[in-house]
């Protein structure tokens, strides 16, 4: 259990108690989900999102802005976005961003399927939502030097200060980024 995200030693141990004490029944109804998910996932052929259907439904709505794709580091993102429901384009799932240190570069990445996707022509303007640090802005800037060439507008999410957030405990480069963010009211 430790080997999940977000698990310590405490949880861990509280959840195999619970399996173990549990009915087996349950016991083999989470197992028997956890396999026929792996089993029934995979990635949507257009957008790299997790799915179990060919495209995903986001990729299947008609609703949707096709001239508007929102680049994300992982699906997690694409929840993230989803959950404020302001976004109506479409997403692109690079499934990790460069990391030299860490051995990721260009080719571990879906930037070749975004490429061949935004070459059709109906996309307009390509968002770069990937996570503020060091790997995100590398990624960031990378990307936007393969895609402006093409003719497209390519912008980045705003970085700043988080709503309800204090000032007095904000970083210097959190509050700098505030102020290159703002907006005309």
């Amino acid at each position: 259990m430790r080997k999940l995200p977000g698990i310590g030693p405490k949880t861990a141990q509280r959840l195999a108690l619970y399996l173990l004490h549990a009915p087996a029944a349950e016991a083999e109804a989470i197992a028997h989900a956890i396999t026929e998910a792996r089993e029934k996932i995979f990635l949507c052929p257009v957008c790299g999102n997790f799915t179990d259907v060919e495209p995903c439904a986001i990729c299947q709505d008609q609703n949707r802005d096709g001239s508007l794709v929102c680049v994300v580091e992982s699906p997690r993102d694409i929840i993230a976005f989803e959950r404020t429901q302001d976004f109506r384009g479409f997403y692109h799932v690079l499934h990790g961003v460069l990391s030299p240190i860490d051995g990721i570069g260009p080719a571990d990445l879906k930037i070749a399927e975004l490429l061949q996707r935004v070459q059709s022509g109906a996309v307009k303007e390509v968002i770069l939502a990937l996570n503020p640090n060091v790997e995100g802005g590398a990624t960031s800037i990378y990307l936007a030097q393969l895609l402006k060439p093409l003719g497209l507008k390519v912008t980045r999410i705003a970085h700043g200060l988080p709503v309800g957030g204090d000032l007095e405990f904000a970083d210097t480069a959190t509050l700098s980024r505030s102020f290159l963010g703002r907006q005309e009211l």
